[in-house]
């Protein structure tokens, strides 16, 4: 039976029966989908009820159909009691429309009418839930980049909202995204920052799991081993990351990078591209030191298994997973200083310019101090749990449903 408390002179749920619902874009391969499940997955477990939408069941992207039921999260959602729905539709990059069916708006609006919160992945999802005619429920918006004016009319929506009352409060998991939204107009008032987190029991070092992966694709147990993980987007910054590539297996004769990710696959025309002009007149390199493995269930494995984890963004990044992963797995971070990169970083890895050259020397750095760097990522895996996360989400969706966030606390002067 559902237990009440009075609030503010009306009924409210509790928090341990408090109904939300996450609308998603779509299921697709990328950190904030992977972190927002976590969540979802972390309240569920603590009593709370979830429930997704996602606009589409099957996105074509990064060269790579995408189908929600196929999709890691998906599984791990359904298979612990969450119910996953869609409006149906598909993705292909272009020409995809605006306007929102009959049926569309139904489902939607029976989805929200039983919820007390809704939560929305990202603010692409506002140009639905902002629709005319739609159950008022609170909303909070969880961000996960820090470029907000890249992101089309996302942002319009998402003032738009802010101003008939909708959303209520807007997480943001990095302190460069709280940056970046209050800079873009969005009230400093309603940004509140908690930091990602991952299950620790998961992402950890591993003898074992390092032993099977470097086993599994016949890789030297001494070799180093730099993890890309990443889709094949812009914004990641691919052709860096091949050049410093192309640099660092020129150099270490029996060095291993390894590009896991949606498109990082042969398949995709884009990418073999790439690879062929960062690797022009050097051809054996690639063909000795490159693996493509594409999207990848183990993670963690691959983690275990790598020396060094390697990010080459050029924007839009917050507080990139690949990095706390890789680092609680015992990989050494090196990194671009975009988003909050530079903070996670520090006392862990290195820090690098945008330079293939010097890329490719600190990944040689960074794998040769993973022994003397250990004790450090180790003394740090408290601050990137995911208890401690999902704790911070459970508090605020409480004071969303019962009408009582505070306005996050302003900066010491």
């Amino acid at each position: 039976m559902a237990r009440f408390e009075c609030k503010a002179g009306g009924r409210v749920r509790t928090g341990r029966e408090l109904r939300v619902l996450s609308v998603y874009e779509g299921f697709f391969s990328g950190g904030a989908r992977i972190v927002h499940s976590d969540i979802v997955l972390g309240l569920t477990e603590g009593g709370q009820h979830h429930r997704v939408l996602s606009l589409y069941g099957e996105v074509h992207r990064e060269a790579t159909r995408q189908r929600m039921t196929d999709d890691t999260c998906y599984r791990a959602l359904t298979a612990a009691g969450v119910g996953v729905t869609s409006l149906g539709r598909t993705f292909r990059g272009t020409g995809d429309s605006a306007d929102f069916t009959g049926p569309e708006l139904a489902e939607t609006a029976r989805a929200t009418a039983g919820a007390d919160v809704v939560l929305s992945l990202k603010e692409q999802p506002l140009g639905l839930l902002n629709q005319a005619g739609l159950p008022r429920r609170p909303v909070v918006v969880c961000l996960h980049r820090s470029d907000p004016e890249n992101q089309g009319a996302a942002l319009d929506e998402l003032k738009a909202a802010i101003a008939d009352g909708t959303v209520v409060a807007c997480v943001c998991c990095a302190e460069s995204t709280r940056d970046a939204y209050r800079a873009a107009g969005i009230p400093a008032e309603l940004l509140h920052v908690i930091p990602n987190g991952v299950d620790l029991f998961r992402f950890r070092p591993d003898a074992a799991r390092r032993l099977a992966l470097r086993t599994e694709l016949g890789i030297d147990q001494a070799a180093p081993v730099v993890v890309f993980a990443a889709r094949y987007d812009a914004m990641k910054n691919v052709p860096l990351l091949l050049a410093a590539a192309r640099a660092w297996l020129g150099r270490v004769p029996d060095g291993q990078v390894l590009m896991c990710g949606a498109g990082m696959t042969a398949a995709n025309p884009g990418l073999t591209a790439d690879i062929a002009t960062a690797f022009r007149g050097a051809p054996a390199l690639a063909d000795r030191g490159l693996r493509l493995l594409g999207v990848r269930r183990d993670m963690e494995t691959l983690y275990a298994a790598s020396d060094v984890v390697a990010l080459t963004s050029a924007w839009g990044e917050a507080a990139p997973l690949c990095l706390i992963e890789g680092m609680m797995c015992g990989a050494v971070p090196v990194a671009t200083d975009v988003g909050d990169s530079a903070a996670i970083v520090a006392g862990h890895g290195l820090v690098t310019a945008p330079d293939p050259e010097e890329i490719a020397a600190a990944w040689s750095r960074a794998a040769a101090a993973r022994t003397d760097l250990a004790p450090a990522l180790a003394a740090s895996r408290e601050r990137f749990s995911r208890t401690r996360m999902i704790a911070s989400y459970a508090a605020l969706l409480d004071r969303a449903a019962a009408g009582a966030v505070r306005p996050a606390l302003p900066d010491p002067l």
